[in-house]
């Protein structure tokens, strides 16, 4: 395990990483700012598409968010389908539950479209209920899913304690559109398949400023110019100054993950199907077995200490203890924190900042589904689909002014949640 990797899916993926330095003055008809799953995608898309594309990232391929991942391939959003057509209306509404429902589907067709070594595993995801109302929010959403038709199963407390190998949790709900994978190994795959596909990526290479001349527009770096007809940010939780405000509509929040060195067979009765599981608690946890019968568990908030000290391993071992009474003494392999993109309604946007600059944003720790499937989205813009059949409408620019100041008031929270629980 390298002391760098910036998670243990950068250590364990077998896709390998793509460095490429940026040549230079360079033009395209798509620049795209960000080497995740949002760049990627729709840079796959644009270039299938027969559109010349270039990806700038700052860091390395899926640096963000993307590689810092639970790896949870989940359906839809964390919103119910209930209140995303509430939210969204008869127009959109059905509309995103229908293609973001799917979003496994599509995931997991391109991973076996271009062979992507990925440790996908398609057994579902479960959402686990932490109390018996939380139980109750869960049949109202098997109900929901149920009558859309959608392969879903309410699960209740002996059933799910036999699926997850613990009996700590009130039922749960089994969706079987759902999945894992190793994340980084999935962006890595995407950066693969876009290149195949003719896209270009530069890495290590930071926009600093846009500015539009004669319609089009002038990407400046760090390392020379790039220039485009059209633009896509897809930096999401990791959004700078780039772009005047646009780090200001969302609230970004911090989910931290730890991993145990492989357990082999001691494990062998935590989740047998593979399946990932997060629960139903107000500040969400998280775990689930890699390929390789590792345990990653995680919540909300940063990594206090290290992997063998500190806050975060003392609340880890305290957690998987709860969970896993008959498991001897863990040790921990990898420990890290990732950022994600809260909107105040819990939906994604996608914002046309000005003429032919585009980004999709606020994903909601729902990157994978998200980002791929907004990649295809923005490419079928940019060929000639009209805005008004997009997933969801294109929205004006609104900041949270409150942002900074939740930002703060969760990351307090989940500090003391974490001591509280480590006692």
């Amino acid at each position: 395990m390298s002391i760098n990797s910036i998670s243990l899916w950068d250590a364990s993926s077998e896709e390998q990483d793509h460095h490429s330095e940026f040549t230079g003055t360079e033009k395209a008809d798509i620049a795209i700012v960000g080497g995740g799953f949002t760049g990627l995608s729709t840079a796959l898309h644009c270039a299938e598409r027969g559109l010349s594309a270039h990806v700038l990232e700052a860091k390395q391929i899926g640096y963000g968010g993307s590689g810092r991942n639970c790896g949870l391939v989940n359906a839809a959003l964390w919103l119910p389908p209930q209140d995303v057509r509430k939210q969204l209306g008869q127009t959109y509404g059905p509309r995103f539950i229908e293609q973001f429902g799917k979003g496994p589907e599509y995931v997991f067709s391109l991973i076996e479209k271009h062979q992507m070594r990925c440790e996908a595993t398609r057994t579902g995801t479960i959402h686990a209920a932490h109390s018996a109302s939380g139980y109750r929010e869960l049949k109202g959403r098997t109900e929901e899913w149920l009558r859309l038709g959608q392969p879903v199963d309410l699960l209740e407390r002996d059933a799910v304690s036999e699926l997850i190998g613990t009996d700590v949790f009130y039922g749960g709900l089994l969706d079987h559109r759902a999945g894992t994978i190793n994340p980084m190994g999935y962006c890595r795959g995407l950066a693969r398949a876009a290149l195949g596909a003719g896209a270009t990526i530069s890495t290590g290479v930071r926009a600093t400023k846009l500015t539009k001349e004669a319609g089009e527009w002038m990407i400046a770096t760090d390392q020379g110019e790039l220039r485009a007809k059209t633009v896509v940010l897809g930096t999401n939780a990791y959004t700078d100054d780039l772009w005047p405000d646009l780090k200001k509509v969302f609230t970004m929040i911090h989910y931290f993950q730890l991993a145990t060195t492989p357990l082999t067979d001691k494990a062998s009765h935590i989740l047998p199907g593979k399946q990932g599981l997060w629960d139903t608690g107000q500040i969400m946890f998280n775990y689930r077995r890699d390929a390789y019968d590792r345990l990653l568990i995680g919540s909300m908030g940063t990594i206090v200490g290290g992997i063998n000290k500190g806050l975060s391993q003392r609340w880890a071992r305290k957690q998987i203890k709860r969970l896993f009474p008959s498991l001897s003494e863990v040790e921990f392999e990898q420990a890290w924190h990732g950022q994600i993109a809260m909107t105040p309604d819990h939906l994604p946007r996608i914002y046309e900042l000005d003429e032919n600059l585009y980004t999709a944003i606020g994903y909601n720790g729902r990157g994978i589904t998200t980002g791929t499937v907004f990649g295809k989205a923005l490419s079928e813009l940019l060929t000639g689909v009209k805005k008004e059949d997009l997933p969801l409408p294109i929205s004006s620019l609104q900041t949270v002014p409150s942002a900074p100041f939740y930002k703060r008031l969760y990351q307090c929270a989940f500090t003391a949640n974490q001591m509280i629980k480590s006692v």
